[in-house]
């Protein structure tokens, strides 16, 4: 008994070791998260990215590439100077981006490979991922210097007249620029189409040469039928010529072809002649004068200070091979209920890819977006090795954004990413708005019709700029090289 009674107190003593060992093992494993939280360190903070960024340096070393950097908006402080953003701050509403299809150009392109052209328009003007989206043309009426020769649509044997206009024809581009552009008109059928004559037919001048002369007083009228003719026959084409300039610059009479226009001539030409007959004629395409270099602004304002002659006109357009870009501004602030446009920039083959992206960054896209432009255009979309084909006396060293030397060759020169860091991201109807110009970070900013905002950089400085990009209260921290352009993307 005494044995028995020995042994079952061994039993419960273990019995009791077990369940208080099982008590604290549940005790251990159940944890109260609110009451009594595990001790850790602090998560890692993730970094969304909210900034899409594009990036050309003047190298070439990058080209229009999307960047992996993560840019994530937020309020840590730094000391580096502030692009801020301001969408409630609204200027121009925008009509594209682009360049000049001139019948060179057209000649190039269309000796490509059919799936060898058809690739590249799609790249041009398509809406795709790997496209840049150009939106705005500008073409000749008749030929310019960067076609093989010169000619209008009116050419007749020396001494003759075509007073009705019956000798009228579009044959001379049927083949080359109407056939392209009815290729891309597929592509994108909202692209904005600016046509500007080199010259008026030589039996409507003083002086029987392409070259120089003007027109004469006795030929205004069936001049302006002309263009009333050329508008709607392009139309029958298929193709709708948004806006037309009288004539390409018209204080140049040097140029094959060419023809100087007087601010007096191209006012009277515009109130008692143009004007009225797009008005007869129920033509909707706008009427912008100038179309010269922005050291003149004394010119279009002649144009528009015409009671008759504003009362026809949409506004004015300028080049900048001479003068500053704020000349915009100076006829913007003279006319603000008139548009300004900028339409031709070149770039030369004796110019380098930095300077050049630099330059034309700073004036053709930052400059004349600054300056109310409602479209920024660079000069020939394509030409060959030789910087052909032009005229006889034509520009020898207007380089292409596009080289095409055969049918399958296509190099990418420094206009295609000047235009194409806008083209790309900006579409027609954006709306400038408001950003501030920091140091040597030369900017500007849209709101889409997505409501997406985009800012393009270019740094114009000597050295590497750290710069935030302020929007909203927060920021994301980035930076380019000297030279460099970026193009920041953002919902």
């Amino acid at each position: 008994m005494i044995y028995i009674l020995k042994n079952s107190s061994k039993l419960l003593l273990l019995l009791a070791l077990v369940c208080l060992q099982s008590m604290c093992s549940s005790s251990n494993d159940t944890i109260d998260p609110v009451v009594n939280p595990p001790t850790s360190p602090n998560p890692p903070v993730v970094v969304v990215n909210d900034v899409d960024f594009w990036l050309t340096k003047g190298d070439q070393t990058v080209t229009l590439k999307k960047q992996t950097t993560t840019l994530g908006f937020g309020t840590s402080a730094n000391a580096y100077p502030n692009i801020e953003v301001n969408s409630s701050q609204e200027y121009q509403s925008i009509d594209g981006f682009g360049f000049t299809l001139t019948g060179g150009s057209a000649q190039v392109i269309n000796q490509l490979t059919a799936q060898r052209k058809k690739d590249l328009l799609q790249e041009l003007f398509g809406s795709t991922e790997n496209a840049i989206g150009i939106s705005y043309l500008r073409i000749s009426v008749g030929a310019s210097d960067l076609n093989e020769s010169s000619f209008t649509y009116d050419d007749i044997a020396t001494g003759d007249t075509d007073l009705s206009l019956n000798k009228f024809s579009l044959n001379s581009d049927k083949n080359t620029v109407i056939a392209l552009l009815k290729e891309i008109l597929a592509i994108n059928p909202q692209i904005k189409i600016l046509a500007t004559p080199w010259t008026a037919p030589l039996w409507m001048k003083d002086k029987n040469n392409f070259v120089g002369g003007s027109l004469q007083l006795q030929y205004y009228e069936v001049y302006a039928q002309y263009l009333v003719k050329y508008i709607q026959q392009m139309k029958s084409e298929g193709i709708n010529i948004d806006a037309l300039t009288p004539q390409n610059e018209p204080l140049h009479g040097g140029n094959n072809p060419s023809m100087v226009m007087t601010a007096i001539e191209q006012t009277n030409f515009i109130k008692n002649n143009l004007g009225p007959a797009f008005k007869a004629n129920n033509i909707s395409t706008k009427i912008i004068a100038y179309d010269h270099n922005c050291d003149n602004t004394q010119y279009p304002i002649t144009v528009l200070s015409d009671a008759v002659a504003n009362s026809f006109v949409d506004g004015s357009a300028f080049h900048l091979y001479a003068g500053d870009i704020s000349a915009l501004t100076t006829v913007h602030n003279a006319f603000p209920t008139k548009n300004v446009y900028f339409t031709e920039q070149f770039t030369s083959s004796t110019g380098s890819f930095g300077g050049d992206l630099k330059w034309h960054l700073k004036n053709v896209i930052v400059g004349s977006m600054r300056n109310w432009s409602k479209n920024a255009l660079e000069w020939n979309l394509a030409n060959n090795g030789s910087f052909g084909p032009h005229t006889n006396g034509g520009c020898t060293t207007c380089k292409g954004a596009l080289t095409i030397n055969s049918s399958e060759s296509i190099e990418r020169n420094v206009a295609y990413y000047i235009i194409a860091h806008a083209s790309k991201f900006v579409p027609q109807n954006s709306i400038r708005i408001g950003s501030n110009t920091s140091g040597n970070l030369q900017n500007v900013a849209f709101k889409t019709p997505a409501g997406k905002k985009v800012l393009i950089v270019e740094n114009d400085g000597d050295t590497n700029q750290l710069f935030n990009i302020k929007f909203n209260g927060k920021w994301v921290t980035t930076s380019l090289d000297s030279g460099s352009v970026g193009t920041y993307v953002w919902e």
